[in-house]
């Protein structure tokens, strides 16, 4: 199998991203985006989607979060876009419900080839430390616009807002894994509907 790998760099006026994945890799992940609440959320995507993830973001942090935050979410979709390629032979959907104490979500997503993006989630509390919540419906949106992706993120439940997040996250790491992997029955076929992703 041709491996699935793929090396994007973006640069705007705001921020200098680069973003290395690997589909089939072991879970490693090297980060440096600057934002530590988001390279914790960035490393259970790698652990639970056995993603290799290597980004380094240099952003406007002084200003705040947002553009770093939205920016590796873009960068990263467009990773994964080169990384799929023609989708030959994946199981194309995948889902996950992960709880952690209290909390509990649910990720769907279809590597369809259409963007959209259905975000479920109020957290408890505005912030997790220093880093603003509402940063992480940039992340997604950035992704799966880039990615070309639909994905339906839901939090069923949940009174800690670091749970939640990590439940989002750990349960997006696991729902990519599933979609992406590679059915033999399916014989190199490419999913598709109707003639067309």
């Amino acid at each position: 199998m041709t491996p699935r790998t793929a090396e994007i760099e973006r640069n705007t006026s705001e921020t200098q991203i680069r973003v290395r994945i690997n589909l089939d890799g072991t879970g490693r992940a090297v980060l440096e985006t600057g934002v530590p609440f988001l390279d914790h959320m960035l490393d259970q995507i790698a652990r639970h989607g056995l993603i290799d993830l290597d980004i380094k973001a240099e952003g406007d942090l002084h200003i705040d979060a947002h553009h770093t935050v939205e920016d590796v979410g873009i960068t990263l979709g467009m990773a994964f876009d080169r990384a799929v390629g023609n989708k030959q032979g994946i199981r194309r959907y995948g889902h996950a419900y992960v709880p952690l104490d209290e909390a509990l979500s649910r990720v769907v997503v279809d590597f369809s080839g259409r963007s959209g993006l259905s975000y479920g989630v109020e957290y408890p509390r505005a912030r997790i430390g220093d880093f603003d919540v509402d940063l992480f419906g940039e992340f997604f949106r950035g992704f799966v616009n880039h990615a070309k992706v639909t994905l339906h993120i839901d939090n069923l439940k949940g009174q800690n807002a670091h749970h939640v997040a990590e439940t989002i996250f750990k349960a997006f790491g696991r729902a990519l894994r599933m979609a992406l992997e590679v059915d033999e029955r399916l014989q190199g076929a490419i999913p598709s509907t109707k003639g067309s992703l």
